[in-house]
């Protein structure tokens, strides 16, 4: 630009540039443009994704809330869980509801669709937290069922800390349905131990071990 000596060539130079290159410019700044626009509307798709999710799971925390649920209420319970899980499967929302509708075939007697639904939230899920859960509620059903030492199995097979509480009274179960009292009641004080250390409630444990005998002054 140096070069050009007059308004009217430095006009010119401007325009041929213009000609040249000004297509690819604006076609530039309308990518940019698209990719910002495209990225806020996936980002509220998301929010509205996740906002969609939460309400249905609350609903059907809402449906499920009572002790006492007829036919229809659990057939309406369990059509909001193929709802969510459709729809938002990949949320929290959709391993949580899929453990509620394990809990929800127990209650129809079902013992087998609950153990189907909480193995395919151990195989698919990636949220530790929750395979832990559903781990411990398979185990139990496991020792309801007779199968002690596949409920062991499953303990080992990976709880989190955060529920090693549960996890010991769970193994105490199957040690006590395998005849196997000490471990039953070494199980059972570890997690009546762990449930002080973490002030988290554990119901039911301290009679299981007066059932065995032993009273609270003796452990």
């Amino acid at each position: 630009m140096a070069e050009l000596r007059t308004e009217e060539e430095q006009l010119d130079a401007i325009k041929r540039w213009w000609k040249e290159n000004g297509t690819s410019l604006i076609a530039g700044v309308a990518i940019a443009a698209a990719g910002v626009f495209g990225w806020n509307a996936w980002q509220n798709y998301q929010e509205n994704q996740a906002t969609a999710a939460s309400m249905r799971y609350q609903q059907l925390i809402n449906l499920t809330a009572g002790s006492e649920l007829d036919e229809a209420s659990i057939g309406q319970a369990r059509a909001l869980v193929v709802e969510i899980t459709d729809n938002h499967g990949k949320t929290l929302y959709a391993d949580l509801a899929r453990l509620v509708d394990a809990r929800l075939a127990v209650a129809q007697g079902d013992q087998a669709a609950a153990r189907s639904t909480l193995e395919s939230v151990i195989d698919a899920s990636g949220r530790d937290y929750v395979q832990g859960l559903a781990r411990l509620r398979l185990a139990r059903l496991q020792v309801a069922d007779g199968d002690a030492e596949a409920a062991l199995a499953t303990l080992e097979a990976g709880v989190p800390e955060a529920l090693a509480a549960q996890r010991a009274d769970i193994r105490g179960d199957a040690h006590h349905a395998l005849g196997r009292e000490d471990e039953a009641r070494a199980a059972w004080n570890e997690a009546l131990g762990l449930a002080e250390e973490r002030d988290q409630p554990l119901y039911g444990v301290q009679l299981k071990l007066d059932n065995l005998g032993f009273d609270e002054a003796t452990l």
